[in-house]
């Protein structure tokens, strides 16, 4: 019997290479490959399915196209890992520190009752423990981004515990290792704020200064909301490029 035709969630109406991307999708969102092992090559999936390797190749360029799957030459195929941790560096730029790699400084990391805000953001219940990361972000030794960060616990218990080395410098992964978390897509919303007296001191601008503040909401594949994260850098280091066609 065939991994398509063990799927219930499938209509067997659709043609065969819908129903085999259909099914192939539900286990790439059910977290059977984690984002460092290959999937099974081309000709084994397609034995699986009783379909035809050209069959396959179809599908797995189909989800490739669109963001699922990463093909890479000489290695296989993989779930594409989220690259979110890097998005900021396009909006916030320090004038002559365009080679300087951006560093990860953890501040603090402490379990506290979620706020209504994190609650609504995570989908939980209002009190639930979550854990709450504090991050500064720098051009060399120039901060440019404050982040506060909240994870769900206890899903994220061994994240909590880790040192800061096994967390720096991209947490994404980290979250792979430790609770075997993968982040597949997120949501980011852009506004204005100042800069309190907190924020000031680690950004090292004048206290009302105008910030730019980025609200993430990260999910998995699957869709499970794993992460919110507010972030602030300075808005005379924010640019903003879009091209439309």
């Amino acid at each position: 019997m065939t991994h398509a035709s063990r799927s219930g969630s499938t209509d067997h109406r659709l043609p065969l290479h819908a129903r085999i991307k259909d099914d192939l999708l539900r286990r790439v969102q059910s977290g059977e490959w984690p984002t460092d092992v290959p999937l099974p090559p081309e000709a084994e999936l397609a034995s699986s399915y009783d379909s035809s390797v050209g069959t396959m190749r179809r599908v797995l360029s189909e989800l490739t196209a669109e963001g699922m799957l990463l093909r890479q030459q000489g290695r296989g195929t993989f779930v594409r890992r989220a690259s979110f941790e890097n998005s900021l560096f396009r909006f916030f730029r320090v004038q002559g520190d365009a080679e300087v790699q951006p560093a990860s400084r953890i501040l603090d990391r402490t379990t506290e009752p979620a706020g209504p805000q994190q609650a609504e953001a995570l989908g939980i219940k209002t009190g639930s423990d979550v854990l709450r990361i504090q991050r500064l972000r720098l051009w060399g030794e120039r901060p440019f981004l404050s982040e506060r960060i909240w994870l769900p616990l206890p899903a994220f218990r061994e994240v909590a515990m880790a040192s800061e080395t096994e967390l720096a410098p991209l947490l994404y992964p980290a979250y792979e290792r430790l609770a075997g978390v993968s982040v597949g897509r997120a949501s980011e919303e852009l506004s204005v704020a100042e800069a309190d007296e907190p924020l000031a001191e680690l950004l090292q601008v004048a206290a009302g200064s105008p910030l730019v503040r980025i609200t993430r909401i990260a999910t998995t594949h699957a869709g499970d909301i794993v992460e919110y994260r507010e972030s602030f850098g300075p808005a005379d280091t924010f640019r903003y490029r879009v091209e439309i066609n």
